[in-house]
C-alpha cells in the first residue's frame, strides 16, 4: 500500500470526524428542545434509560471487532484477498452469534420493563415498542453491518462516519418534523427503526462498490474460525481489557455518591460532560490514524515505526497539553455563566479533572501501537487497574472527599496505562529499552511545561490589564477570554515543542508535505 495513501485517508478521516462531529453537536442542540417542548422531559428520560440498558447488553461484544481489525491489518497491507474473505466471513460467524446472545438477553430484560419503569406515565404498549425498536436497529449492526469492519481496518472509517452521520442527523430532523406536527410516540420510535435500516442499506451498497471482490460466506465461518485460533485468543484477551474500562467508567459516579453526596455527582457531571465532549472531539481527530497504524507496523520497518510513534506521541501531548490548560482556566467560568455560582466546584477539582483529562487523551498513542502489534496478553493489567481504581478511590475519597475519589482513577491510569503500557511496548514491540520513552516522555513534559507555565503568566497579565471594563462576567468576555488565552497557549506550545520534541517538528513537516517519507 503506498504511503501516501496511508496519510491522506488519515486525513479525510480526521476531517470527516470533525466535521461530523460540529454537524451531531448542532443537530442535537437544535433538536433537543423541540423534543422537551413537544414530547416532555418525562420521554426524553424514557429514551435515554431504554438506550442505556441496551448498552449493557452490548457488552457481549466486547474485543471481537478489536481483534478482528488486527488481524485484517497483514492481509490488507499484502493485498490477501482470500484472506480477507474468510477473516470476515469468520467475523460475520461470530457476530451472528452475538447477535442471538443480545436478542435473547432483550428478550429476558424486556419481561422486566413493567418492574424497571413502574412509575413512568407511559403505557406498555409505548415502552415495549421503543425497547424494541432500539434492540431491532442495535441488531442490525449484528446480522447486516459486520462488514463494515473492514473499511475502518482499510483507513476508510470516513465512510462510516459519514453515512451514519448522514442518516442519523436526517432521522432526527424527521423525528423533529412529527414531534412538531403529530406528538406521537410510537413513530418516533418507527423512525429510529427505519433509519437503522436505511443506514444499513446505504453502507452495504457502499461496501460492495468499493469491494466487489468481497465474497464472505458466514455459513463458512464456524469451520473457519478453527483456521484462525488467534481470533478467540484476542478475543478473550480483549475481553478482559474492555470489561475493566467499562467497570471503571460505571463506578466513578457511585463512588462520588458514596463518599459526597448525590448533588455532588450532578455538579461533578457537569464538568465531565464539557471535559468528555472535548475528549470526543479530540480522539475523532488523532484517533484518524489508528487503522494507518496497523497498516505501518504490517509493513515491518521497525525504524519507520518507532520513527512514527515519536511522531504521534509529541503531536498528541500537545494537543493534549493545549486543551488541558484551556479547559482548567475556561471550564469554571462557562459553568458559572451557564448553571451559576452554586454549581462551580473547586480549583483543586478542577485541576484534578483536568489532570484526568490530560491521561486519557495522551494514553492514545501507546494504545494505537499495542493494538497495531496485538500486544493483548498482558490481563493482568486491566484487573490490576481496576483493583488500584477502587483502593485509590475508596481510601483517599474516605479522606478527602471528591479529590481523594478523583484521585482514583488517576493513580490507576499512571501506573498501569502510563507506566507499564509503555514498557510492555517498548519491550515486546519495540524491543528497545523503556529508557528511550523516559526520555521522550521528559521532553515533552518540560515543553508543556514551559508554554503552559508562560501562557498562565501572561493569561493573567492580559487579564488584570482588561478587569476593569468587566468583560469577565459576561459571555462575551467569556469568548475573549477563550480565544486569546487559546492564541497564546497554542503559540507557546508549537514554539516549545518544535524546539524541545523533535517527533513533533517531523510530524508538522509530514502534515504539511501530505505524505510519509520514504
Amino acid at each position: 500500500m503506498a504511503a501516501e495513501s496511508r496519510t491522506q485517508k488519515s486525513l479525510l478521516n480526521a476531517k470527516v470526524n470533525t466535521a461530523c462531529y460540529f454537524v451531531a453537536l448542532a443537530v442535537a442542540f437544535f433538536t433537543r428542545k423541540v423534543f422537551i417542548d413537544r414530547l416532555g422531559i418525562d420521554f426524553v428520560g424514557l429514551t435515554g434509560a431504554l438506550q442505556s440498558l441496551l448498552g449493557f447488553l452490548n457488552l457481549a461484544e466486547l474485543g471481537v471487532s478489536t481483534a478482528i481489525a488486527y488481524v485484517l491489518y497483514k492481509p490488507l497491507f499484502d493485498g490477501d484477498r482470500s484472506r480477507i474473505n474468510e477473516i470476515i466471513s469468520v467475523f460475520g460467524f461470530l457476530y451472528r452469534c452475538i447477535g442471538f446472545v443480545i436478542l435473547g438477553a432483550g428478550v429476558l430484560l424486556s419481561a422486566f420493563l413493567p418492574l424497571i419503569f413502574a412509575d413512568t406515565p407511559f403505557s406498555l404498549p409505548v415502552i415495549y415498542f421503543g425497547f424494541y425498536a432500539f434492540l431491532a436497529a442495535s441488531l442490525l449492526g449484528y446480522f447486516v453491518n459486520y462488514k463494515i469492519t473492514l473499511l475502518a481496518a482499510d483507513q476508510r472509517n470516513y465512510v462510516v462516519t459519514g453515512y451514519f452521520q448522514l442518516t442519523t442527523s436526517a432521522k432526527v430532523l424527521i423525528q423533529m418534523a412529527l414531534a412538531l406536527y403529530f406528538k406521537n410516540f410510537i413513530l418516533f420510535f418507527a423512525i429510529e427503526i427505519l433509519a437503522g435500516i436505511a443506514n444499513s442499506i446505504i453502507l452495504n451498497r457502499k461496501i460492495a462498490k468499493t469491494y466487489p471482490w468481497l465474497a464472505a460466506e458466514v455459513r463458512l465461518g464456524r469451520a473457519l474460525f478453527k483456521k484462525y485460533p488467534e481470533i478467540g485468543k484476542y478475543i478473550k484477551q480483549l475481553f478482559v481489557h474492555k470489561i475493566a474500562g467499562f467497570v471503571q467508567f460505571q463506578i466513578t459516579p457511585m463512588l462520588v455518591y458514596a463518599y459526597v453526596s448525590l448533588p455532588v455527582v450532578g455538579i461533578y457531571g457537569n464538568y465531565t460532560l464539557i471535559s468528555d465532549r472535548v475528549r470526543l472531539f479530540i480522539s475523532g481527530i488523532l484517533d484518524s490514524t489508528t487503522a494507518g497504524v496497523g497498516n505501518l507496523i504490517s509493513e515491518g520497518n521497525r525504524d519507520k515505526i518507532i520513527s512514527f510513534y515519536r511522531e504521534l506521541f509529541s503531536m498528541r501531548f500537545c494537543v493534549a497539553a493545549i486543551f488541558t490548560a484551556c479547559i482548567y482556566v475556561l471550564i469554571s467560568p462557562f459553568v458559572r455563566l451557564w448553571l451559576g455560582d452554586s454549581l462551580v466546584l473547586p480549583d483543586l477539582v478542577v485541576a484534578l479533572v483536568c489532570l484526568q483529562f490530560f491521561l486519557v487523551v495522551l494514553r492514545g498513542t501507546t494504545d494505537q501501537f499495542i493494538n497495531g502489534y496485538g500486544l493483548f496478553y498482558d490481563i493482568w493489567a486491566p484487573a490490576t487497574e481496576t483493583i488500584l481504581f477502587i483502593v485509590s478511590a475508596m481510601t483517599f475519597g474516605s479522606l478527602w472527599g471528591l479529590p481523594g475519589v478523583l484521585m482514583g482513577p488517576i493513580v490507576s491510569t499512571i501506573v498501569i496505562i502510563h507506566i507499564w503500557k509503555p514498557i510492555f511496548l517498548y519491550a515486546k514491540g519495540f524491543r528497545l529499552g523503556v529508557w528511550r520513552y523516559a526520555l521522550l516522555f521528559v521532553r515533552n513534559l518540560l515543553a508543556a511545561a514551559i508554554a503552559i507555565a508562560a501562557a498562565f503568566a501572561l493569561g493573567r497579565l492580559i487579564g488584570s490589564a482588561l478587569d476593569g471594563y468587566g468583560w469577565h462576567h459576561s459571555w462575551f468576555g467569556w469568548l475573549f477570554d477563550a480565544i486569546v488565552f487559546t492564541a497564546i497557549v497554542t503559540t507557546l506550545s508549537l514554539l516549545t515543542f518544535s524546539l524541545l520534541a523533535p517527533g513533533f517538528t517531523t510530524f508538522l513537516r509530514r502534515f504539511v508535505n501530505k505524505r510519509f517519507k520514504k
